[in-house]
């Protein structure tokens, strides 16, 4: 059987072809658009790729495309939560009269042949592997398999990847916290002497009894506090732990527990005791980790966790008696030690190097506002 492939649908297969299997791009559905495809990665360069094979004759045409570009693009910053999504746009028949321009934010390129590709100046410029990257040669029908089967095979293994962060598992770490808290609390509610070692005093922290920093965030006042607590503990540890496993999960909630005390001894200077500060901590991770996988979580980002932190952080500033200081600086931390431990799957190497940094400077500046 012989099928005839014409040159527009040839490059269109190749480029999504690499652009899936080798720079790790999903396609995306895009409203109210034909003979257009759209790719997304938000970890790349060019988050997005509009591969366009309509045909545009004149200039209208092309300002016309542009301000539909433009509208997608509005529409994916909304739905990721983006202020920038560097967009690089392939005209596949374009007029050679019409003046071939880019945009802010929008790199635009024409290409009329595979050898366009591999032009240093065009899309080979940008990706070197498309200068060496080839099939094997074969019939049209042989190409049409290769890259469907190869395409599916990326997909396979992406979703592979996906199932294996988000299928349930065994949560231990988040009971053990919740068991050393109700401990804590059962120790010291009887214990007037004890409760007062261990609560964040900032006096006593200035004095050197650095330990306060990390014991009051296993402390609590009364049986509602914990109860409170342990409850958001065990709604929100469950998910940090289940995305991201148990040593990034006690890794977080530890030092933002650690953070979260100290902005408060800055901050309130009074006495304080409670796991908030290291519950901020997770919501700040779980904001981290929304905001990366926000393509499979929907409008979860938006819609509930980013909502979930204002609400309390309003509700720390309307109440008094709240720590809201410990809140913030547990929030901080979470999301700055989440960048650091990084998301399994995703290939960050830069990003964890940043937040390693960055949660070292704001540890040493948080020290330093105490001693001084």
């Amino acid at each position: 059987m012989s099928i005839s492939i014409n040159n527009k649908d040839e490059i269109i297969m190749r480029l999504v072809h690499y652009f899936v299997t080798v720079e790790n791009y999903q396609p995306i559905i895009v409203n109210g658009v034909r003979n257009e495809i759209w790719l997304e990665n938000l970890d790349a360069p060019y988050r997005i790729i509009r591969i366009n094979s309509n045909y545009i004759h004149n200039e209208d045409q092309f300002t016309f495309d542009s301000l539909k570009i433009k509208n997608v693009i509005k529409q994916i910053k909304r739905k990721t939560l983006s202020f920038k999504v560097k967009t690089l746009n392939i005209l596949l028949d374009l007029n050679d009269d019409v003046n071939l321009e880019s945009e802010k934010g929008i790199e635009t390129f024409k290409i009329s042949s595979i050898k366009d590709v591999r032009k240093d100046q065009g899309l080979a410029g940008i990706f070197p592997k498309l200068k060496t990257f080839t099939l094997n040669k074969g019939d049209n029908l042989d190409l049409i398999v290769k890259i469907t089967n190869d395409i599916n095979s990326k997909t396979e293994e992406d979703n592979q990847q996906y199932e294996k962060v988000f299928k349930p598992k065994p949560v231990i770490l988040t009971k053990v916290l919740i068991t050393l808290n109700v401990i804590m609390y059962i120790l010291t509610v009887g214990s007037p002497e004890l409760f007062g070692l261990l609560v964040l005093d900032p006096e006593a922290v200035r004095a050197g009894e650095y330990y306060r920093l990390i014991t009051a965030a296993f402390l609590h006042g009364n049986i509602f506090h914990i109860f409170v607590n342990m409850y958001a503990l065990y709604i929100l540890g469950t998910q940090v732990e289940t995305f991201l496993g148990r040593i990034k999960f006690v890794s977080i909630y530890l030092v933002s527990a650690l953070t979260g005390s100290m902005m408060s001894v800055i901050i309130t200077n009074s006495l304080s005791v409670g796991a908030s500060g290291a519950i901020f901590g997770l919501l700040g991770a779980l904001a981290y980790f929304g905001y990366h996988y926000r393509l499979y979580l929907g409008d979860a980002l938006k819609n509930q966790i980013i909502p979930i932190i204002l609400i309390n952080l309003v509700i720390g500033f309307t109440i008094p008696m709240i720590d809201n200081a410990a809140h913030i600086g547990g929030l901080i931390g979470g999301i700055f030690i989440a960048m650091a431990v990084g998301l399994s799957g995703k290939k960050e190497q830069v990003a964890r190097i940043n937040g390693i940094v960055i949660s070292v400077i704001y540890i040493m500046f948080l020290t330093y506002l105490i001693i001084r």
